[in-house]
């Protein structure tokens, strides 16, 4: 569903998107994780999470001095359970893999 949504994306802005995803086990490399999630940790410490609204809120008051600031929204959209990719879909996808490690890297263009 990702990737036909990706393709469609690209179909919809005329433009190529690249993906790079980290492989599984490999988020410590990741820089976003490095400069939040120990900032979240220290917000939520020693806090009992019993609702999204409190886990919201201390989010959003996470902060540091060098400036940063976390925003957080709770999503009240409802997913469809069961929808699968359109049939033709890989028929059409334009997408092309890297040769290193192709399944987390790749660009879908879109169709012309």
């Amino acid at each position: 569903m990702f990737k036909e949504s990706l393709q469609n994306l690209a179909n919809t802005i005329g433009l190529p998107i690249r993906l790079a995803h980290y492989p599984p086990y490999t988020s410590k490399w990741n820089p976003i994780e490095h400069r939040l999630f120990p900032h979240l940790t220290r917000s939520m410490q020693g806090v009992i999470l019993n609702s999204l609204e409190l886990v919201q809120e201390l989010i959003r008051k996470t902060t540091t001095t060098t400036g940063l600031r976390v925003f957080a929204r709770i999503s009240k959209k409802m997913y469809d359970a069961g929808k699968e990719v359109a049939d033709d879909f890989y028929e059409h996808a334009n997408i092309v893999f890297d040769r290193v490690l192709g399944s987390w890297n790749y660009v879908v263009s879109p169709n012309t």
